[in-house]
């Protein structure tokens, strides 16, 4: 540390003089990739490489043809078969209160642990995220209904 400077200022000074001394033993700096002898040439038309216009036909340009050996193609994959409609399940149909009281059968006698085990198993059975997408509509109605139903058996539980 110098005299009449801070820490921090006789850092800096030291940085300074280690970057003075770097600074005079690098090479100096060139625009030219090191290895290569020419610099790089594209065929832009326009603007626009011609490449660019046929980019899945790019690595096969770049192979060059051999003699008796044919230019590979390029194909299209084979598309998948359309899936059949699906058939929305019998159940997803009944979207009425009394439908589902009448499926979750719920009592008097029923406990806490019976009302979430039924929720449990209507739920299995019912989830939106369990049926295909035109369905869940119906599936989403018929568990807030179910809920709402068994939320209520639950509030008039005795304590």
């Amino acid at each position: 540390m110098l005299f009449g400077q801070s820490i921090f200022q006789s850092v800096l000074e030291r940085l300074k003089q280690e970057n003075e001394a770097a600074g005079e033993t690098e090479a100096p700096a060139t625009h030219r990739v090191s290895g290569f002898s020419t610099g790089l040439a594209f065929d832009v038309l326009e603007g626009v490489s011609a490449a660019s216009q046929r980019v899945g036909q790019a690595y096969f340009d770049n192979l060059g043809a051999e003699p008796g050996i044919p230019e590979p193609s390029i194909e299209e994959p084979p598309r998948p078969a359309a899936e059949p409609e699906p058939v929305m399940p019998g159940h997803l149909a009944r979207t009425s209160p009394e439908d589902i009281a009448a499926e979750l059968a719920i009592s008097i006698a029923d406990t806490l642990q019976t009302l979430n085990e039924k929720r449990r198993t209507f739920a299995k059975a019912n989830h939106p995220d369990s049926v295909a997408p035109p369905f869940r509509d119906n599936a989403n109605r018929r568990m807030m209904i179910a809920n709402l139903l068994i939320d209520e058996a639950l509030r008039r539980l005795p304590r």
